[in-house]
């Protein structure tokens, strides 16, 4: 068995502004090592995927930051995607890719922002869902037993009742209300939707052919361009042209041939600055800090701060995050709403601070 890993690349992390931009996004930021979180994602896969079957999806703006980050990766792996079309068309662009050139081997899908405990673990889930999705032709996706009642996570239902590892999904639910949440932590058969896959190139492949004809149709004229000296034009007027659907909504929600196993195994999508703050060691006043920062009383407190002192002095429960050319000062309970940030600058023409 052939294995083949996609990291998706191609968010901008709007809700990590002003660390967060356009040309180092949030997955080539360093929020928690020594390294970035695509070079977490990747060093993630030691032991399992060879360097040379790794691939990354894209864009233009990102890649020469990811190739100079991912030395050790074949530049030729880096995948870009002229326009952001969402992830069932990069996906669909990494398989044909990958068809051609590992033939059906097994594909693990990952996000590159994605933070993951307990290496050990995380690894056996990947292998058992591999063997299963080599065997039985199936897609498996990775779901994560919630904790909490979130409601910035999508939910998959499984059948219980089943014995094997390997559950069959009864549905995809968007992400909930507070109540709904609650019900679904109740349940104990609902799971965080990970955004990870495993299935074989082949069976991705005919999948997208059942549900998403418009995106097949698309892929069959690019896969006639790969290798030849018309593959970026060919690629650039048919990405134009396709609708941006999500992997989840285009292909698993109407699947059946959905698996689910479960990641037993710490897991955060770092969706915000409050879940870094949650994510981090803690003073004795539940403060936390990168850079060197003099907290005054105040309590619940995150500061990031890297090339510059900072103080900060009889506040609660705040987020303060600097760079050289902006600064963010945001209550916790409001750090989703960092994005609407992203969306003025968008529409003031400061391009300076995207």
């Amino acid at each position: 068995m052939e294995l083949v890993a996609v990291i998706m690349a191609g968010g901008v992390g709007a809700r990590f502004w002003p660390k967060s931009r356009a040309k180092e996004p949030k997955q080539l930021l360093n929020l928690f090592s020594e390294g970035s979180m695509i070079q977490n994602t990747v060093d993630r896969m030691k032991g399992v995927v060879k360097n040379e079957n790794i691939y990354v999806v894209t864009n233009k703006i990102q890649k020469e930051k990811i190739v100079e980050q991912l030395s050790e990766i074949p530049t030729e792996n880096i995948i870009e995607e002229p326009y952001g079309k969402n992830t069932a068309a990069a996906i669909g662009l990494a398989s044909i890719i990958i068809n051609k050139n590992h033939g059906n081997a097994v594909t693990i899908v990952l996000p590159a922002d994605h933070l993951i405990n307990d290496l050990g673990e995380f690894q056996r889930v990947i292998k058992e869902a591999a063997d299963f999705a080599q065997a039985e032709g199936s897609l498996v996706t990775i779901g994560i037993n919630p904790t909490r009642p979130d409601t910035g996570f999508g939910y998959i239902q499984i059948d219980e009742n089943e014995t094997e590892t390997l559950h069959k999904v009864l549905r995809f639910a968007e992400k909930p209300n507070l109540d709904t949440a609650k019900r679904f932590l109740e349940s104990g058969d609902f799971f965080w939707n990970s955004g990870m896959f495993v299935w074989r190139a082949d069976v991705i492949l005919n999948e997208i052919k059942s549900h998403m004809i418009d995106l097949d149709e698309g892929l069959q004229i690019i896969t006639e361009s790969l290798g030849t000296n018309d593959y970026e034009e060919v690629l650039t007027k048919i990405y134009g042209q396709l609708k941006s659907v999500s992997i989840d909504y285009g292909i698993m929600e109407n699947s059946k041939n959905v698996r689910l196993i479960k990641g037993k195994f710490d897991w955060s999508d770092v969706g915000s600055w409050d879940a870094v703050y949650h994510l981090l060691e803690k003073d004795k006043n539940e403060n936390a800090a990168k850079g060197e920062v003099y907290f005054g009383s105040s309590s619940g407190t995150y500061v990031n701060s890297e090339n510059k002192f900072t103080a900060v002095i009889g506040v609660k429960d705040l987020l303060v995050i600097n760079t050289d050319d902006a600064t963010l000062v945001c209550h916790r309970d409001y750090a989703q709403d960092v994005k609407l940030i992203v969306d003025y600058l968008k529409m003031n023409k400061k391009d300076e601070l995207l």
